[in-house]
Order: C-alpha cells, then structure tokens, then sequence
C-alpha cells in the first residue's frame, strides 16, 4: 500500500521537487500552496497527487486540507514542513514590522499549524503514528547577514523540531529537521542577485535534487528510526564559521 505525504510550499522549488521525488518513489502525495495553478502543474496526470491551494497561516484552510488527504486516502504517514518565505538584505532597524510578521507567520506559525493538524491525524488513525519533518535552513545554526527575521524563524522551527520529537514519542510519531544551504531555487537566486548587486562574492549552489533524495529518505525510514537533524549543502557554501 503506497504511503502518504502533504508538502507545503509544494508548487515551486525544495516543494516542487521533493514533491515530483515522493510521485516517482510511488507515494501519495498532497500539494499545499497559495497558488492553485503551480500546484495542479505538478499533480497533472497523476492520480497520486492532489492539488490543494491553501494559505497555510490560515487555520480552517490548513484543517481543511488535511482532511481532504485524509479522505482520499485513508491515513497521513508523512509531513514536509516546508513553506517558507525569507527578509533578506537590511539590519533590524530598517525591517519593517509588517515585513517581520509576515516571516514569522508563514515560516513558524505556518509549521506550527501543519504540525498541529499532521499531529492531531497521527495520533488517532490505525495503525497509529507518522512522521513530520521540518524544513529548517543553514540559518538555523549560524545567520546570513541582514536576516533578522528568518534566522529567528529557524531557530525557532529547531525548537518546534526538538520538542515534537518528544512529545510524538507515546504516539509512535516521529519528527526531524533537515538544514538546507544554497539548493538551486528561485530564492537562492534572488539573495545571489542581491550579492553581486552589493559587489560580494557569488556562493556555490547544488542540484536541489539532493535535497529531494535526502527528504525522501528521511521520510522512507520505519517509524523506529529516526534522521533527528540533517544539513545537506553546497560543499564549498560558507558555512562554518561564516558568522
């Protein structure tokens, strides 16, 4: 019986091609975005993908999508955390607030509402549990300049990480993080854009197809093993002691 896994943010980039990874591994898989056409360009043809437009800082929606999941086929073994949105570029002073509430509300309060549902669906189906893993950045450990904003979302997604994986443990739920640096997406195409624009140097990318086999493998694992943390990165990428 094939498994099942929701990813959000699952129209472009990390989504998108972790998304067409789960579709070729034989999964089932629920497509969560803003928008409704990237979504269905991933799902066209097949019957084991399902197009879900929802704004996942919107509680109903996220419930709502969830139980669609659930519906169609039958059980959730699998969360990709992965929607995200980044403020790149300026020290704190010169963030507006709007701009900090959006970050935060999509990156953790958008975890936390897919986390919750995921988790209140685990719990309760036979045979019980499943797994959640978090999509949390190089930044979660040591920040880019000018990103106030998203670093503190990430930090704050470990802590989410860390603490689900305890209390998932009576429930046979399973939760991990992994660290993505420098993955060939349209985001990491903009903070190079905004590199050569300030006359810094252009960092090293990887094929995000790495990140999409390093998910599916996290997610492919039985539920009595576990991938706590992974970084998976451009090799030559800034990264230790890069500060």
């Amino acid at each position: 019986m094939s498994q099942t896994i929701i990813i959000t943010g699952a129209g472009s980039g990390i989504g998108k091609a972790c998304a067409e990874a789960f579709l070729a591994a034989g999964w089932n898989v629920g497509l969560i975005g803003r928008r409704a056409a990237p979504l269905e360009d991933v799902a066209a043809g097949s019957d084991a993908a399902l197009a879900l437009p929802c704004d996942v800082t919107d509680d109903a929606a996220v419930d709502a999508a969830f139980s669609k999941v659930v519906k169609r086929w039958g059980r959730l073994d699998a969360l990709f955390n992965n929607a995200g949105t980044g403020v790149f570029g300026a020290t704190i002073d010169e963030i507006p607030l709007e701009d900090w509430k959006r970050c935060i509300d999509v990156n953790l309060t958008g975890s936390f509402l897919c986390a919750q549902a995921a988790f209140a669906r685990m719990r309760k189906q036979d045979p019980q549990g499943g797994r959640i893993i978090n999509n949390g950045s190089i930044s979660a450990h040591v920040p880019r300049w000018g990103s106030v904003p998203y670093t503190a979302s990430k930090h704050a997604i470990t802590g989410l990480t860390r603490t689900l994986s305890l209390d998932g443990r009576p429930f046979n739920i399973a939760c991990g993080q992994i660290d993505i640096g420098n993955a060939e997406t349209e985001i990491v195409h903009g903070l190079r854009a905004q590199a050569i624009e300030a006359g810094k140097p252009v960092e090293p990318v990887m094929d995000v197809a790495h990140v999409a086999s390093s998910v599916l493998h996290m997610a492919s694992l039985p539920l009595d093993a576990n991938v706590q943390f992974m970084t998976v990165m451009a090799t030559t990428m800034p990264y230790i002691g890069r500060g």
